[in-house]
C-alpha cells in the first residue's frame, strides 16, 4: 500500500517582510499541526472536505495552465491528480488557515511529494543546489494561493528541518541551540485569520516610498540579521537587545499588519520589558510571535490571551 506522508506546519521565526529586502531568514518546522492528502468519496464528505476538494480542482487548473505556459519546472502528474480529485481527494489538515504557519505550504509539499515524477527525494543533508531547485518549484506552485510566493513555506514544510536563508542563493540546514532557562519563544493567538496577499501588496506599495524602503534596508534587515545570529549562537543578551529594536520598528512602521485589538498588548510588552512581540508571517491576524526571558511572568501578564510555547530559552 502506498505510504501517504503528512507534512507539518512551519514558523518563520525571523525574516517576515525583511527577507524581501535581502535580510536573512530563519524558519523552523512546527509539528503541533500537520496535514496529508486523503481520498474519501465526496458524497460522504463534510462541507470542509467538499471545500478542500473544490480548492484542489482549482489548483489543478492552475497547474495545467502553468504547464502549458512552460512556467512549471517539474514534471507534475496532472492526470493522476485529476483522477484522484474525482475520487474525492482532499487535504486532511488541522493547520489553521490564514494564521501564518504554512497551511498552503504543507499542502504544496504534499502535492509535490505525491504527484511529481522527478521529485527530489528527502534525505538528511540535501545540497544547496537541491534546496534552491525545490524552493523555485515550490514558489511556482504556491503562487496559486498568494499571487506570488517565494517558496519558503512549502520548502520548510517539505524538508521538515530548521532552515537558515542566508541569501537568495545560499540556504542551509540550521542547528538550533539547546536552550535552557526561564524564558520562551511563544505564540499568541489573535483568533482571527487573515489573507497574505493583500498585506504583502501593502508592504510592496509602501516600499515605493524611498524613505520607507531605506528604513527597511538600514534598520529592519539589520535588526533581523542580528536577531538570527544571536538566536543561533544562544547569545541571549544580544538577542533581546535586538528583539526590542525589531519590535519597536514593527510597532512604529507596520501598524496595518498588527490587529488593532493587540496594539496595547504589543506596547505593554515594550514598556514593561516583560516580553517582546513581533509579526508571525505576514501579520494582520493569525498568530503573533512573542519572546520573553521569564515565561511565568508573561503567563500572568497575558493571562487573558491564548499562549503556546514554541521553545524554552
Amino acid at each position: 500500500m502506498e505510504k501517504i506522508n503528512s507534512y507539518c506546519s512551519k514558523i518563520l521565526l525571523f525574516g517576515e517582510y525583511s527577507v524581501i529586502m535581502h535580510s536573512m531568514a530563519l524558519s523552523i518546522p512546527y509539528t503541533l499541526f500537520d496535514g496529508k492528502l486523503v481520498i474519501k468519496h465526496i458524497t460522504d464528505g463534510s462541507k470542509g472536505i467538499q471545500q478542500s476538494n473544490r480548492e484542489l480542482k482549482a489548483f489543478s487548473e492552475y497547474l495545467k495552465l502553468q504547464t502549458q505556459n512552460g512556467e512549471l519546472e517539474t514534471d507534475f502528474d496532472v492526470l493522476s491528480f485529476d483522477f484522484d480529485i474525482a475520487q474525492g481527494l482532499y487535504f486532511q489538515s488541522n493547520i489553521p488557515q490564514g494564521f501564518g504557519i504554512g497551511s498552503s505550504g504543507a499542502l504544496t509539499a504534499s502535492l509535490y511529494d505525491r504527484y511529481v515524477y522527478d521529485k527530489i527525494v528527502l534525505k538528511e543533508k540535501p545540497t544547496n543546489g537541491e534546496i534552491l531547485k525545490l524552493k523555485k518549484i515550490f514558489g511556482q506552485m504556491e503562487s496559486h494561493f498568494h499571487g506570488s510566493s517565494s517558496g519558503v513555506d512549502p520548502l520548510s514544510c517539505y524538508l521538515r528541518k530548521p532552515l537558515l536563508f542566508k541569501s537568495k542563493t545560499k540556504i542551509e540546514i540550521a542547528e538550533i541551540p539547546d536552550f535552557s532557562g526561564k524564558g520562551a519563544v511563544f505564540l499568541l493567538n489573535t483568533s482571527r485569520p487573515r489573507k497574505t496577499e493583500p498585506l504583502v501588496n501593502l508592504f510592496l506599495e509602501k516600499c515605493r516610498s524611498e524613505h520607507f524602503a531605506d528604513l527597511c534596508k538600514n534598520q529592519l534587515t539589520v535588526y533581523t540579521d542580528s536577531c538570527i545570529e544571536a538566536f543561533l549562537s544562544n547569545n541571549r543578551n544580544i538577542l533581546f537587545e535586538n528583539l526590542e529594536k525589531l519590535s519597536i520598528f514593527q510597532f512604529e512602521h507596520f501598524k496595518p499588519m498588527i490587529p488593532t485589538l493587540f496594539l496595547k498588548t504589543w506596547e505593554h510588552g515594550l514598556q514593561s520589558g516583560d516580553y517582546k512581540l513581533k509579526l508571525c508571517g505576514a501579520g494582520g491576524g493569525g498568530f503573533i510571535l512573542g519572546f520573553t526571558d521569564n515565561f511565568e511572568k508573561v503567563k500572568n501578564s497575558l493571562q487573558n490571551h491564548q499562549l503556546r510555547v514554541v521553545y524554552r530559552i
